[in-house]
């Protein structure tokens, strides 16, 4: 009778576990003997208990099988990303001329309906698409004259806010140019020297031959009522002559 399928499980019971764990890395470590041995393979093996104590075996020195798994994983690593990064870029540039292409028919696309809006290469259109095309350039010609009209009024309006504008500032100078002029017209007379003019020269002149002729006029008259008086004092102060004969029959004046 063999013996039964033991079941494979954790082992609760700590010394039965211990007891297992020893049997057992005892059989590995001898069939990695064996296989080194037998296959001419070089075997490392690297185990740690559940206490943390660690058991190895090699059959070479263990740095050269360590240091050949780390360069042979990190090839096979760069090689499958190698290969990951070959397959991501044949999708992407697969993707890429799909849509190259598809750029390339939109381009086209575009540049026969600007060429049609154009009035060229109308000659493989129905006459649907003829009227289409006729109702789009008169939509388009209305908005360009909506647009330009709208122009033209916001042009006329900036205009007539400038005049206004102008017209104002030319107000304000205007006003301060009058209070200016008020305000030191009187200054100016007051310290400007008076100009003599060829009219006010001749009223001048004339008015001072008249303040001569005056003059002459009241000397002239003072001149003869001063003779008159000086006469009348003489009249006045003259004594009487007397004739009064002598013995000899002369005349002699006596006073």
């Amino acid at each position: 009778m063999g013996r039964g399928r033991i079941e494979i499980k954790k082992i609760e019971n700590v010394n039965s576990r211990q007891v297992t764990f020893s049997k057992r890395r005892n059989g590995l470590i001898k069939k990695a003997k064996e296989l080194s041995i037998l296959c001419d393979a070089e075997v490392a093996l690297i185990i740690f208990s559940s206490t943390g104590k660690i058991y190895d075996f090699s059959s070479v020195c263990m740095e050269q099988i360590l240091s050949r798994y780390g360069y042979t994983a990190a090839s096979t690593e760069h090689k499958q990303r190698e290969k990951q990064l070959l397959l991501c870029s044949s999708h992407e540039n697969e993707a890429v001329l799909r849509n190259d292409d598809s750029m390339k028919g939109e381009l086209e696309r575009l540049q026969l309906a600007i060429e049609r809006l154009k009035g060229k290469e109308l000659d493989g259109m129905s006459f649907p698409d003829l009227i289409t095309l006729e109702n789009q350039l008169n939509e388009s010609l209305h908005s360009v004259k909506d647009q330009k009209t709208k122009f033209l009024l916001n042009q006329i309006e900036r205009s007539r806010l400038q005049e206004k504008r102008a017209l104002e500032e030319n107000q304000i100078l205007r006003k301060q140019v009058e209070l200016l002029g008020r305000s030191s017209v009187p200054k100016v007379l007051s310290e400007r020297p008076q100009i003599s003019s060829p009219e006010a020269d001749r009223e001048s002149s004339s008015s001072d031959d008249d303040e001569n002729d005056n003059e002459e006029h009241h000397s002239d008259t003072s001149l003869q009522l001063g003779l008159s008086s000086t006469g009348y004092c003489t009249q006045r102060k003259k004594p009487k002559m007397e004739l009064v004969c002598d013995n000899s029959g002369s005349q002699v004046a006596s006073d």
